[in-house]
């Protein structure tokens, strides 16, 4: 996606820890045409697999899921990570490690909203060490859905998070993919054509 990766050229930053900041188009402001383009480019790697329901994590995940949602015509499910008063009861739970925030959250969905049957896009806006997705993907799998396939805005390629979703068996589509940030610089992997 042609796009998307101009803009982490222009507007990424790379800070100390392997970390890339895109808060200026993804994960804070957010750039709608970017958004609407990423859930076309989702919308057209996954339309083979029978989508009933988009899942993603709050909040950076939201934008890019609801735009795929939307192309699909099917609904958004986020799981949340911070405590609801409304969502206390009947709900999927999943322990993650989140890279960039060093800390582990518990992650709920209400079981009201994903049931047998379903077939589950996964959808997230980076992709390091895999936890949100398996985390996601667990949640699917106590629910009695199919994971159909895991959509990453930015895949840290360097990372394990790819081989471990892999290695357990999903498909996994990515919009852009990072070789390294080695030196404050983003090193893409080159896609073939």
């Amino acid at each position: 996606m042609e796009l998307l990766r101009q803009k982490v050229i222009n507007e990424g930053i790379v800070l100390e820890g392997q970390v890339l900041k895109v808060d200026s188009f993804l994960n804070h402001q957010m750039d709608p045409l970017l958004m609407k383009e990423i859930g076309r480019a989702f919308t057209q790697l996954f339309a083979d697999t029978g989508v009933t329901t988009i899942l993603t994590i709050e909040s950076s995940g939201i934008a890019p899921g609801i735009m795929t949602a939307l192309e699909f015509g099917v609904p958004l499910i986020f799981a949340r990570k911070q405590k609801s008063l409304t969502l206390t009861e009947d709900i999927f739970v999943e322990t993650v490690y989140s890279y960039t925030k060093k800390q582990s959250n518990d992650i709920t969905v209400s079981k009201k909203f994903i049931k047998p049957g379903d077939r589950v896009l996964i959808i997230d806006d980076f992709l390091a060490n895999g936890e949100a997705a398996s985390g996601l993907a667990r949640i699917v799998k106590q629910a009695g859905a199919e994971v159909v396939g895991i959509g990453i805005v930015i895949e840290k390629s360097f990372q394990p998070g790819a081989q471990l979703l892999i290695d357990e068996g999903y498909r996994l589509e990515s919009l852009v993919r990072i070789r390294s940030l080695d030196n404050g610089q983003v090193q893409f992997v080159e896609l073939p054509l």
